[in-house]
């Protein structure tokens, strides 16, 4: 008997010692697989860099010289039809290397002038250029524009009748025509074998001059905006190999340039890209109210406070979010339209009118409404819900402030608006992790704005080109790091709990259980209910998702799609003793200048204007100089406080304050109790 009891407890010894080995082996395995990840990325990267260099060539030579054989023609087109004195940055550039018959890639802000880039050398250029542009509204504004200019210029669209395509094919063929550019979307060259029949016998006339693609982050499969019949697009090169292509987008990381060259077929051609910064958008996150009514009063409060009398724009996700936001700021008295894709063409030109006279303060918008927009004087971009990408968020918000003057990009925030929207991109191949790379955005608790975005499309921007243009620079806070693997462990728990009871749990049902609501079946007893605030525990489930230690798992219903929430591909190490969970957070405020302090040489003490950001209609800083007891008193913004130079410890010294080194400056830094 006693020996049976030995051997069934070396069993379980045995057992245990197998179950932490294989526990062990699986972060083992967990953490191989990151390696493995991180060297095929650093392969891929290596592989890009490499097709990169092949243009250096081509990008080491002056494309802005004004010797070219067409240079003063050029000079003669831009003043006489265009109006323009000059140009904006890399449109000279581009020009000159297209009418080299150069390849060229050309990525340039929203607002940058990507346009002139191709309708200038179509004029330049003797034949027809071919426009191909993804929006019929934005060909249209296009045309008008160009109509106003006495420039001659055609489109190809489903309501073109029978007189007016017959007019633009002769066009095509007639080398007497004064036809320069003719515009097309890639669903009519991909299924239209008369038209490309045209096309090739306009090519053999020596007609077809260029091929200009916009929006040309659409041919790639890692893009944010992926159209299938942009794939067609890569015979064009085979087709007609000495009519240039200019690929023409806004938005477009490394890897999605690397991927439109080999769809093309133009690899190791000339990429030019512009700065992605706009040094005059301020950009701000806020936390989305959990309730509408206060949601609509905020944004009451800011069309008729900070934004009374200023232009902007509305974006929100769905449809009937548009519409039921128009009616609710209407109910408000406020001047908004409506603008979607539903709408009859008629009515949303209406709208857009209205908007440009400036009897809409706003037009409460989808994403339909923005491409090719030029109004300069758009002071602010409210996004009520997420965007679905960092490109999408970033052209969205690069609507406004084009006349280069102050504009304001808000983007509300709330955990709800995830799930959204992550059913609705699932299916995509690269939907979720772009949708997840602006959640992190709208997460992270101290980083510059500017620098995340600058992140996401390569590029570097030192702390100076933001300015404290971005709700984090102009507020500084201390960081601090919040140790949330318990917090994982604890989702485990509650996930294991529902599954044990044959239930699914949504992120706030799951957030319900965790703070110790709903229904009793799904709480855990060891599982304490957390001390901080919803708002925190909500971050810190929006962490873990977007980190890989939970995973959304849908389920289609009649009626629409739903996210659970389920152990993500991490988990193994989440509950290793081993692994630690990290993520940043706001500590205390660097204090505005509201403190007193005592000037040493004198020992008279100074009182500092506690307004180091004003929140006027237009937010800007300012300075004030006044005279008191002898002594100078500015109201500085925050960020000239914490870039002043001392030039000894002695020079100003401010009661209550510690000093930081940092950069090698010396900065003051007042002390604050407050504690998001």
């Amino acid at each position: 008997m006693e020996n049976g009891k030995g051997q069934e407890y070396k069993e379980k010894e045995e057992l245990a010692r197998a179950e932490h080995e294989l526990c062990e082996v699986e972060v083992q395995l967990h953490n191989l697989s990151d390696r493995r990840k991180l060297l095929l990325e650093r392969i891929g990267k290596l592989k890009d860099s490499i097709l990169l260099k092949q243009n250096h060539v081509l990008t080491s030579r002056d494309w802005s010289s004004t010797d070219f054989p067409w240079s003063g023609k050029v000079t003669e087109v831009l003043n006489s039809v265009f109006k323009l004195d000059g140009f904006r940055p890399l449109q000279h550039e581009t020009i000159n290397a297209v009418l080299s018959n150069e390849d060229v890639i050309l990525i340039m802000p929203t607002g940058g002038g990507k346009s002139l880039c191709y309708q200038l050398p179509a004029l330049v250029k003797s034949g027809v250029t071919l426009v191909i542009s993804p929006l019929v509204s934005l060909m249209e504004d296009q045309l008008l524009a160009l109509k106003a200019l006495n420039v001659p210029a055609a489109m190809f669209s489903a309501a073109s009748n029978k007189e007016e395509v017959n007019s633009i094919q002769d066009a095509m063929l007639n080398k007497n025509a004064k036809l320069k550019l003719l515009y097309v979307t890639p669903e009519k060259l991909a299924k239209s074998k008369r038209f490309m029949t045209k096309v090739q016998k306009m090519y053999g006339l020596g007609r077809l001059s260029l091929i200009a693609i916009d929006e040309v982050h659409c041919c790639s499969q890692w893009g944010h905006d992926f159209r299938p019949d942009y794939k067609f697009l890569g015979v064009l090169k085979g087709m007609f190999p000495d009519v240039p292509v200019l690929g023409l987008t806004a938005t477009a990381t490394s890897k999605i340039t690397i991927d439109v060259q080999k769809m093309l077929r133009i690899q190791g051609c000339l990429v030019l890209k512009a700065s992605f910064n706009r040094p005059n958008l301020y950009y701000e996150v806020r936390t989305k109210a959990s309730s509408q009514e206060e949601c609509l009063k905020e944004l009451e409060e800011l069309l008729k406070t900070r934004y009374c009398d200023q232009s902007g724009i509305i974006y929100t996700t769905s449809i009937k979010d548009c519409e039921q936001l128009m009616h609710e700021l209407r109910k408000r008295k406020l001047r908004v339209g409506c603008y979607h894709a539903n709408l009859e063409a008629k009515f949303r030109s209406e709208v857009h009118a209205k908007w440009l006279s400036g009897e809409h303060q706003a037009v409460v918008a989808t994403i339909a409404f923005g491409l090719g927009i030029d109004k300069p004087d758009v002071r602010f971009v409210v996004h009520h819900s997420l965007s679905k990408s960092m490109e999408n968020f970033y052209q969205e918000s690069g609507r406004a402030g084009r006349d280069g003057l102050r504009a304001e990009c808000i983007l509300m925030y709330r955990l709800s608006d995830v799930f959204k929207l992550s059913s609705m991109v699932f299916t995509q191949q690269t939907g979720r992790q772009n949708l997840y790379n602006i959640v992190e955005y709208c997460l992270d608790a101290y980083r510059c704005r500017r620098a995340i975005i600058a992140s996401h499309f390569d590029e570097v921007w030192k702390s100076q080109d933001c300015n404290a243009m971005c709700d984090h620079c102009c507020n500084l806070k201390e960081r601090k790091e919040m140790i949330i693997t318990p917090f994982c462990q604890a989702f485990y728990q509650l996930i294991s709990n529902a599954a044990a009871n044959d239930i699914k749990l949504t992120a706030q049902k799951l957030l319900d259980a965790w703070y110790g609501k709903g229904a009793v079946n799904l709480r855990v007893r060891s599982v304490p209910v957390p001390s901080f605030s919803r708002e925190r525990g909500e971050a810190v489930l929006g962490h873990l998702l977007i980190k890989g230690y939970l995973q959304e798992d849908f389920h289609f219903t009649p009626y629409s799609t739903i996210s659970y929430l389920k152990r993500g591909p991490k988990a193994a190490a989440a509950m290793s003793d081993k692994h630690n969970i990290t993520m940043h957070i706001s500590g205390k405020s660097v204090p505005t200048l509201s403190e007193q302090s005592h000037n040493t040489a004198g020992n008279t003490k100074v009182t500092l204007s506690s307004k180091c950001f004003i929140q006027s209609p237009k937010i800007e800083t300012y300075k004030k100089v006044k005279k008191s007891d002898g002594l100078e008193m500015m109201c500085v913004s925050k960020a000239e406080v914490l870039n002043l130079t001392l030039d000894t410890d002695d020079k100003i010294q401010v009661h209550g304050a510690r000093k930081r080194n940092s950069q090698k400056r010396k900065v003051i830094v007042l002390d604050s109790d407050s504690d998001n």
